[in-house]
């Protein structure tokens, strides 16, 4: 008791310093437990969220659960094409497979291991050679398509990748806008992340344009050659090759000498690029195509 009233003012308030700490360290410690688990909880929650949003194959497998979507033609086979409304153009994004399923005629498909490995490689070669290589959009083909248009002329080359066409063909009018252009960029990436190479390359022989009448590799075969589309040799696949970059005037049966010209393009190509070597490209210029249309 003495030794309480002789304590000096200073070391009282001292003490009650010390005292306060280690009451308040004690409350605190909870707290401090409570606000990680919170922090961790919101990050949890923000990965989750953002992986959803932001990953698409989150998004192409929640497309695969809902009901088929209405059947439809691909665009390079309507006279007219409607503008589609915002919606519309998010669906085809979100889901990029279940928009593509729809305008797909599997009842007329082939697999691409039922496709002519020649005509596999010479449409690659003329129409995108660096297809195994890019994402959908192909700043070096743009500079070298030009490059080579120039030096010969004339239009030899075009600067849209197959990704690209196949979005034009399935989905997308012949109009030239920057709105359209970068709805085919989006949705070029939007195929690539969805499917792989062969698949896409698959998709594309399927529904191209080859002229006469004949959309997608099926029909073409049969109706040049009477043959599947494995059965195709190499000088019948450099002529089909070719047509897909001007139907209307490179078809065989419309314009002859110009699809002869522009499969000697093609097998230059594939020779350039090391594919077939010289002797294998000139016998397949000269060697006769016989035409045997099947009825249908």
């Amino acid at each position: 008791m003495t030794d309480t009233l002789k304590e000096s003012p200073l070391k009282r308030k001292q003490r009650r310093r010390t005292s306060t700490r280690k009451r308040t360290s004690k409350k605190k410690a909870p707290r401090k437990f409570g606000r990680f688990f919170l922090s961790a909880a919101l990050c949890l929650l923000l990965v989750s969220l953002g992986t959803f949003l932001f990953v698409p194959s989150v998004w192409q497998e929640l497309g695969d659960l809902l009901p088929a979507a209405e059947r439809q033609l691909p665009a390079n086979q309507l006279h007219e094409l409607h503008a589609p409304d915002i919606g519309e153009q998010a669906a085809r994004v979100l889901f990029i497979r279940r928009s593509i399923e729809a305008r797909l005629n599997r009842s007329n498909y082939v697999p691409i291991q039922h496709i002519s490995p020649d005509l596999r490689t010479a449409i690659v070669a003329i129409e995108d050679r660096r297809f195994y290589d890019h994402w959908g959009f192909d700043v070096t083909g743009v500079a070298r398509a030009a490059l080579v248009n120039i030096q010969h002329g004339r239009i030899e080359e075009g600067a849209s990748t197959i990704t690209q066409q196949l979005v034009k063909n399935l989905f997308l009018a012949n109009e030239q806008t920057f709105t359209r252009k970068a709805e085919e960029l989006l949705l070029a990436l939007d195929i690539e992340i969805a499917y792989s190479k062969d698949e896409i390359l698959e998709m594309y022989l399927n529904v191209v344009y080859y002229g006469a009448g004949f959309y997608g590799v099926n029909d073409a075969s049969a109706g040049y050659y009477a043959k599947k589309p494995a059965a195709l040799d190499l000088p019948e696949a450099s002529m089909l090759a070719g047509i897909p970059n001007a139907p209307s005037e490179l078809s065989p049966f419309t314009n002859f000498i110009a699809a002869k010209k522009r499969q000697a393009i093609v097998l230059d190509a594939m020779e350039a690029q090391g594919l077939i070597d010289a002797r294998t490209a000139e016998d397949a210029k000269i060697q006769p195509l016989i035409f045997r249309p099947e009825d249908r």
